[in-house]
């Protein structure tokens, strides 16, 4: 069972499931920019910039949050779950007519 809402009927489960992935990053992408840019106008305003020595903090968040949003990028578009569980079926179902 998909941990994302009930399919609709008439739709193919795998691919709902995919795109309601894809769609999850799209909006956590859009919530990762908006925060960003909130936090890097809240560094620049606040006069940090002025005497700056060594790396301004809102690198640290973006970071962060960052290498969460590309886990999430590449289980969304580049190794998506359906995809990985067909595979492995078939491998399997080859092992199995070859013994």
């Amino acid at each position: 069972m998909s941990r994302y809402k009930q399919v609709p009927e008439g739709k193919d489960p795998q691919l709902w499931e995919i795109a309601q992935r894809r769609a999850s990053f799209k909006s956590n992408l859009v919530t990762y920019i908006i925060i960003n840019l909130f936090f890097w106008v809240l560094w620049y305003f606040n006069g940090e910039h002025v005497n700056h020595r060594g790396i301004p903090w809102p690198v640290w968040p973006a970071l962060g949050w960052g290498v969460g949003l590309a886990f999430h990028y590449a289980s969304a578009y580049v190794f998506p779950r359906a995809n990985l569980v067909d595979k492995k079926y078939e491998k399997l179902k080859k092992e199995n007519n070859q013994l």
